[in-house]
């Protein structure tokens, strides 16, 4: 298998996965083209060839089978044809469908190319469109019946002759795949049903065995999938169903591997890769022969080549003519001697966040490799970090009447190294505080709490005070609660300070990362207003927003304030010198509602978001040109909760997970192209509510811990740790440990800030006195193994094996030349035999 990749989104069209051994195309708005040299040399960093379609966002790219350089584009609804020697304009724009493109195939002979697409009114059929390529250079094209009888998704293939092949669903929403002759299009051949299921029907097909694999793909429901593989036979007995796989993970995507790689000596007659969440997992079909170690003609006919035909120019003007090959045969002693690479090397490509693309390995005879080319990416440190919850003895228990419903710009409950406030669901807006140092069950009734007299939009803790908790409120105000010494005993009803300046409902609040008594808010009311709390004033009031703000985040150096608006913008202030954005640039796709955190020294935003078909991802936009839109971005998942960051700026690591979620993300983010290296993920048992996250300094070094959260369920909160394997753990693992920022002191008073100074947090190591760095741990000397001169300079010749092995045989059968046991037996007297004779 191979692990360790992603297996993207599903939303887009196309089998998600591919093999070939031409060139790979890949975009969402360009096509590019990719050839690779040996696989041990240095790789292109820069595509071969880039063209631009400009018809909208691409979702199908497909190479003609007998011309060079020919190929087919399905852009959102018009598919077109491009000379890949002609980067101006393509050789045919052919007539737009009705809706989006889901599938092409192009005939093996070149000569037809097939499409399907979507129909989304319920009063028109799904349809599947014929091109055909004339001799007067146009195309002409025949519209046939519906291939399936839902709106949902659909897949053509061209299979043997002019026999065409289409997957979907019908009235009844059960997946099928039809059979139909492109010379009698009025109606289908014949038809099967494949059971119940949401997942999308991919058909592969072999020409040279008649095998047809039907994989179904999942769609958002995750669930078990088979691999059909049928046989055609003919028209009136088309599939004889030979055998099903059960796979062990849901199905993004399936390819079938070239005919020159399968191991044609274990008798294997299909291999197809398939793509999910996290692997590459290669499944093969052999045929059972009593003898495997040879090959079988039988089961491998000579196959089609990979010299084309002709060039795209010679088919535009008419020509059809089949691959010439000569074909190539299988057998390895009828193949020519080159270098083959291992069967499964394949190599994964991402592109911008729409689909995958995965390629095999060849090598042509002037030694170079063509397939598709992995952009060279940094290596991470922090790709295995593991995910743990600690011992019972530190959870906080029996925590009854959470609240549920706070807002999706809430946090929904915060906590910081001595205290954890969770709102509760009783009357009132009641807040319950925690002792960090008092874990356990706690009593079923009278727990102290903060009358906060209405509900909770959201709240936090002051980082230079952990006594002192924010909270906003539905009424428009903000009100300052403080913890006693020793803890919350009783409830209080009255803060110690409310802030009023708001006139609708409050969305979120922030205290300023080095300014002391310096809070920020967001409103109903469309603005952004800065609260001085030594004096309990509003001093600063920030307008620009055109409808709700999702998020705030405050720069690093706490010069900036960055926000990210429901209108699709994403805006930076700076509050002493404008009341406007300084700039602004568009934000995600989506309205559902978004996150947004400084990243990678604050030279970087990174957004967490949805895009417009509902999908969450995460949006990197550059600090000094938020008007270019996003450098980077990766689709996650689909869900409907906000995936919450949480950055490290240490590590460049950020963990993110939503509310009722059951899986934490990370990734460690870097200033450069892919811009996010994906890590292991941790998951939980059951839906989480949240995590809060603790300083550095509750980190164990000895154990490499990076973050330690705090990870709020129904009943409990649950302390989190995240560790990076490390073998020498008895040594300071600098590498991951740099000196750390002293978040918990202020660096400047509220009013110096105001006053237009600026400040900086001071730093510390985490390393304990008595451990070393793993930089300066001493060098091990490898111990090589050396074998015995005699295991290199003798060599048996094959007659001195054959002897070693009889020998060995009779020494176990042991000396023929011994007596045999019943030898030794003693027998009767001759005279003794005569008398029982003559009794008898």
């Amino acid at each position: 298998w191979i692990s360790n990749v992603r297996g993207g989104s599903i939303s887009c069209q196309g089998n998600h996965i591919k093999t070939s051994s031409k060139l790979v195309v890949f975009s969402t708005e360009q096509v590019k083209l990719w050839r690779l040299r040996d696989p041990e040399s240095a790789q292109p960093s820069e595509a071969e060839l880039t063209l631009h379609p400009g018809h909208g966002k691409l979702e199908l790219v497909l190479f003609h089978p007998t011309s060079s350089g020919l190929l087919a584009v399905g852009a959102t609804n018009s598919p077109l044809v491009w000379d890949t020697s002609r980067q101006d304009a393509p050789l045919a724009v052919l007539e737009q469908h009705s809706d989006q493109l889901q599938s092409l195939s192009w005939k093996p002979d070149g000569s037809l190319l097939a499409s399907s697409c979507k129909v989304s009114s319920s009063n028109k059929p799904k349809t599947v469109n014929i091109f055909i390529s004339l001799l007067s250079k146009t195309i002409s094209k025949t519209r046939i019946r519906s291939t399936a009888q839902n709106s949902k998704d659909s897949r053509i293939l061209w299979a043997k002759d002019d026999l065409l092949l289409t997957t979907g669903f019908d009235m009844m929403r059960g997946r099928e795949v039809r059979l139909w002759d492109s010379r009698k299009l009025s109606s289908s051949v014949s038809s099967a049903s494949l059971g119940t299921a949401n997942g999308t029907v991919i058909p592969l097909f072999d020409d040279d065995t008649g095998l047809l694999i039907l994989a179904g793909m999942v769609g958002l429901i995750f669930i078990p999938v088979f691999l059909f593989v049928k046989l055609f036979m003919n028209i009136d007995d088309w599939v004889a169903d030979l055998s099903h796989c059960l796979t062990d993970a849901p199905t993004r995507g399936v390819c079938a591997v070239p005919k020159l790689d399968l191991d044609v000596m274990s008798c294997e007659v299909v291999r197809v890769l398939q793509l999910t969440d996290s692997h590459i997992v290669p499944i093969s079909y052999q045929v059972p022969r009593k003898v495997c170690h040879e090959f079988h003609a039988d089961l491998y006919p000579d196959t089609v080549g990979a010299t084309p035909a002709m060039s795209a120019g010679e088919w535009w003007q008419g020509g059809n003519k089949q691959v010439p090959m000569e074909k190539v045969s299988l057998n390895p002693d009828k193949r020519p001697k080159t270098r083959v690479p291992r069967p499964y090397r394949v190599c994964l490509v991402h592109t911008d966040s729409f689909f995958f693309v995965c390629f095999v390995f060849h090598v042509l005879p002037n030694g170079d490799t063509v397939g598709t080319v992995i952009c060279p990416g940094p290596s991470t440190k922090f790709r295995h970090i593991q995910g743990t919850v600690m011992h019972r003895d530190t959870h906080i228990t029996n925590i009854r009447g959470l609240n549920l419903t706070t807002p999706g710009e809430c946090d929904g409950f915060c906590a910081n190294s001595k205290h954890v406030a969770v709102p509760l669901a009783t009357s009132g807006g009641q807040i319950g505080v925690f002792e960090r140092s008092k874990p356990g069950r706690q009593p079923d009734t009278n727990v102290p709490t903060f009358q906060n007299s209405v509900n909770v939009a959201d709240l936090c803790w002051d980082p230079f005070d952990p006594h002192r908790l924010a909270v906003a409120g539905d009424d428009a105000k903000i009100r300052l609660w403080q913890v006693p010494e020793g803890g919350l005993v009783e409830t209080l009803t009255e803060p110690d300070l409310i802030l009023q300046g708001h006139t609708e409902k409050i969305y979120s609040i922030k205290f300023h990362p080095l300014a002391s008594g310096l809070l920020v808010s967001s409103s109903y009311d469309l603005t952004v207003r800065l609260w001085n709390l030594d004096s309990g004033d509003q001093v600063k009031l920030l307008t620009g927003h055109e409808d709700q703000v999702f998020a705030m985040a405050w720069s690093p150096d706490g010069k900036l304030l960055a926000t990210v608006c429901k209108d699709g913008k994403v805006r930076i202030y700076e509050p002493r010198k404008s009341a406007t954005p300084v700039q602004e640039g568009p934000g995600p796709g989506g309205h559902r509602g978004a996150r947004i955190v400084w990243v990678c020294e604050g030279k970087y935003l990174l957004v967490s978001g949805f895009n417009v078909q509902s999908e969450r991802g995460l949006y990197l936009f550059s600090a000094d040109s938020l008007s270019s839109g996003a450098v980077g971005n990766i689709n996650v998942d689909v869900s409907p909760s906000i995936l919450i960051p949480f950055y490290d700026p240490d590590t460049s690591v950020v963990i993110l997970t939503g509310k009722g979620d059951t899986r934490v993300h990370i990734y460690e983010i870097v200033p450069e192209s892919p811009y996010f290296v994906e890590c292991s993920s941790f998951n939980t048992p059951e839906p989480h509510k949240g995590l809060a996250f603790l300083a550095k300094t509750e980190c164990n070094v000895q154990d490499v811990e990076i973050a330690v959260a705090l990870m709020l369920t129904k009943t409990t909160v649950e302390p989190v740790s995240f560790k990076v394997p490390r073998v020498k753990k008895e040594f300071f693992q600098d590498d991951v440990y740099p000196d750390t920022t002293i978040c918990w002191e202020p660096a400047l008073t509220a009013a110096a800030w105001l006053s237009g100074s600026n400040g900086e947090h001071k730093k510390m190591s985490l390393k304990p006195k008595d451990m070393i760095p793993v930089s300066e741990a001493p060098k091990e000397v490898p111990v090589k193994k050396y074998m015995p001169s005699s295991y290199y300079l003798e060599e048996k010749t094959d007659e001195q094996k054959k002897d070693e092995l009889l020998s060995a045989m009779v020494a176990k059968l042991g000396n023929l030349d011994d007596p045999l046991p019943q030898e030794a037996f003693e027998g009767v007297d001759e005279d003794e035999w005569v008398c029982r004779q003559l009794e008898c």
